[in-house]
């Protein structure tokens, strides 16, 4: 991944921590068919290994597990907050005119080799502990065990499970580091005047990434 030094989030803990606020990630692999891309809710565990450990199931129809039980290495992308910038928001713009449009993001991309797995016990306490991170802050939360013992034992040898031992990690907070003080904060202003959830989670990161000092 490009990353340009302002732009670079070498923090472990805040790598972690956008995995856990955007799970979905995106599962990159190469196989005898070729490059394969799935997207897939992983879990991470950073006490398992130095840099984590990334734990996941998917359909047993989905043929991408074959590649990875014979794969060196995968790639898994989570893609955090985004969005466009305009030049109108940059202070430079009234001052120079030698402006144009960029995009800003947060991206995680860990790399390691994976472990197929199709322990019933293993895969059972992933759908569990998966279904309680997104299920935990609801009002009456559903539970796994709330469904027939039956039903879910049938979709449990539906799936098979993916440990991966991250082995390189990096992290990138395009947030707008690069540009002069006066332009973030017209960056900010402008998000915040938009005013929607997207545009509000932005605006604070920008804030949260100008360089100190």
């Amino acid at each position: 991944m490009y990353q340009p030094l302002p732009h670079r989030q070498e923090q472990l803990e805040a790598q972690h921590a956008l995995i856990r606020s955007h799970p979905l990630g995106l599962l990159i692999s190469h196989g005898p068919q070729g490059l394969e891309a799935n997207s897939i809710p992983f879990l991470i565990d950073s006490n398992a290994s130095k840099l984590g450990t990334l734990q996941a199931h998917m359909a047993r129809a989905n043929g991408q597990w074959r590649a990875l039980s014979e794969a060196d290495e995968v790639l898994v992308v989570f893609q955090g907050v985004d969005h466009y910038i305009t030049p109108s928001w940059y202070e430079t713009k009234r001052e120079t005119g030698k402006v144009v449009p960029t995009w800003n993001y947060v991206m995680v991309q860990a790399r390691g080799r994976p472990r197929v797995i199709e322990d019933v016990v293993w895969l059972r306490t992933q759908i569990e502990a998966l279904t309680r991170s997104q299920e935990g802050a609801r009002p009456a939360p559903w539970a796994v065990g709330d469904a027939p013992e039956a039903f879910i034992d049938a979709q449990v040898k539906a799936i098979v499970g993916v440990e991966i031992e991250i082995v390189d990690i990096a992290g990138k907070w395009k947030a707008s580091q690069n540009r002069p003080a006066a332009d973030r904060a017209g960056v900010t202003a402008g998000l915040e005047a938009m005013g929607d959830e997207a545009s509000l989670a932005m605006a604070s990161i920008v804030r949260e990434a100008a360089p100190k000092g």
